[in-house]
């Protein structure tokens, strides 16, 4: 007998209901889980933070354990940044108090303009002290601008063989891949099996920190290959490390900027990097961390030098600094800016005669300085990336031009238009509008062409460019509106 009954709807409407209630219990659970993932996150920022106020009130009342137990009670960068943060003597007190209990690694942290300051109180033994804890390029950073004597007096605590390595790594071009790179490195020949690799790694008393790759030579050590850490651990120990090793690998250049170093590991994806001498030979490594912040402070460089400031400029720093950093700079400005001042000077008649042309100068000036600063952005930017190279001049310009044209169409109806119902004068509509086109494309064209001039001159784009752009935009502007204005009105 055939079994013909329906499903009953309150049974599929029951079903629907507790698939409902699951998936309203498992958003509830999802969203729980993540507000305490929240919660956990705060907590833990709140605990990075360091209380400023309450460091420098412990410093001023003399109150050495407070301030002992809030200091080493942090990470090295957050003491490095909260030395930054202090003022200058509060700052050195908190320093001397810390002794030699301040950790190495937070000397390292600081910024040129503070390590410098500090380096200028800091008792010689602690420094000594500090020094025999770092990596060679950790304390190539903290002495490299020391006096030799002072150099000497820091480096006495080092065996003669890291002396010597870290005085050869100062022999080298500031900046640049051999002062960047640490001399700590896990090397091997081709011959040696995964299982001689990692009974030496085990044996050894002290590894590179961090170390990623072992880097494998030839009798002459020069750099053939590179085995990484996770390969060798996941192969069997009879096989030899030229069988598995990387022998595609990009090598610096001791004499490499580090502006070239932080191209490379940004493009090809490098974690670390062989630094070869002029003969080929081994010298170093540079590791992902140390490029990482090469980059950083390249990028820092060129916003700074972008706004006329001294890449070496620091938020630190005395205002003798500051002004001597600046102060450059502007008096080019000003020369510029009379420069301009005497294209006006040239129209003096024709503004006096028609006052509107005041009111309406800064307008097309202040347009073509912006136009040309966005260009300028986007040149500097491409030059420091290689994004803008010789291949593709030609078009970026054309690019840049075609873009300024279009804009200064643009804004040339709307000026226009705000200049007719402000003035009622169609003639002065017209002036402004074709001026406005007129600065525009002259702008993205010195925004895009000055980098690239002074690129090819070995000048610096970021620190010379802007300056110059905004001559072009306001000779131009103003020779433009007040000349078509000359023509068109008198």
């Amino acid at each position: 007998m055939t079994d013909d009954r329906q499903d009953d709807p309150r049974d599929a409407a029951g079903a629907r209901a507790d698939e409902e209630r699951r998936r309203e219990e498992a958003r509830r659970r999802e969203e729980e889980a993540r507000r305490r993932e929240e919660e956990t996150r705060r907590a833990e920022e709140a605990e990075d933070e360091v209380d400023v106020k309450a460091v420098r009130a412990a410093i001023a009342a003399e109150d050495h354990e407070t301030v002992r137990a809030v200091a080493l009670d942090l990470h090295e960068a957050d003491l490095a940044d909260l030395i930054e943060q202090l003022p200058s003597a509060e700052r050195r007190r908190l320093v001397e108090t810390l002794g030699p209990d301040l950790a190495p690694e937070a000397l390292a942290e600081l910024g040129e303009g503070v390590r410098d300051e500090v380096l200028e109180f800091i008792d010689p033994a602690v420094l000594a002290a500090a020094v025999k804890e770092l990596d060679s390029d950790d304390i190539v950073y903290l002495v490299e601008d020391l006096d030799a004597e002072e150099q000497a007096r820091a480096l006495e605590g080092l065996d003669a063989e890291d002396r010597a390595i870290v005085v050869q790594s100062l022999t080298y071009p500031e900046y640049s891949a051999g002062r960047l790179m640490q001399r700590e490195v896990v090397t091997a020949p081709t011959f040696w099996t995964v299982g001689q690799m990692i009974d030496h790694l085990r044996a050894a008393d002290e590894l590179p920190d961090p170390f990623y790759d072992v880097i494998v030579v030839d009798p002459a050590m020069r750099p053939v290959g590179r085995a990484a850490l996770g390969r060798i651990l996941a192969t069997r120990r009879p096989a030899t490390l030229e069988g598995i090793m990387d022998d595609e690998f990009r090598t610096m250049r001791v004499d490499d900027s580090q502006e070239d170093v932080a191209y490379a590991f940004n493009k090809y994806h490098l974690v670390s990097a062989p630094v070869v001498d002029d003969s080929g030979r081994l010298v170093g490594v540079i590791t992902i961390d140390d490029a990482m912040e090469a980059m950083s402070d390249e990028h820092e460089e060129d916003i700074l030098r972008l706004g006329g400031v001294g890449g070496d400029e620091e938020i630190t720093d005395t205002v003798w600094e500051t002004l001597r950093q600046r102060f450059p700079w502007l008096l080019v400005n000003l020369a510029t800016a009379v420069l301009a001042s005497l294209v006006i000077d040239q129209f003096e008649e024709v503004i006096a005669q028609v006052v509107a042309l005041a009111v309406l100068m800064p307008i097309v000036a202040s347009m073509g300085g912006n136009a040309g600063t966005q260009s300028l952005t986007v040149a500097v930017r491409g030059l420091a990336t290689r994004t803008l190279t010789d291949a593709n001049a030609r078009r970026v310009v054309l690019r840049e031009a075609v873009a300024g044209a279009l804009n200064g169409v643009l804004f040339a109806a709307v000026m226009a238009t705000v200049a007719l119902v402000w003035f009622g004068d169609g003639r002065l509509s017209a002036v402004i509008a074709a001026a406005m086109v007129i600065n525009l494309v002259a702008a993205a064209l010195a925004g895009v062409l000055i980098p690239i001039a002074l690129e090819k001159v070995g000048a610096d784009p970021a620190l010379a460019s802007g300056t110059f752009v905004t001559t072009v935009t306001d000779v131009v502007g103003f020779f433009a509106f007040l000349g078509l204005a000359s023509l068109v009105l008198l």
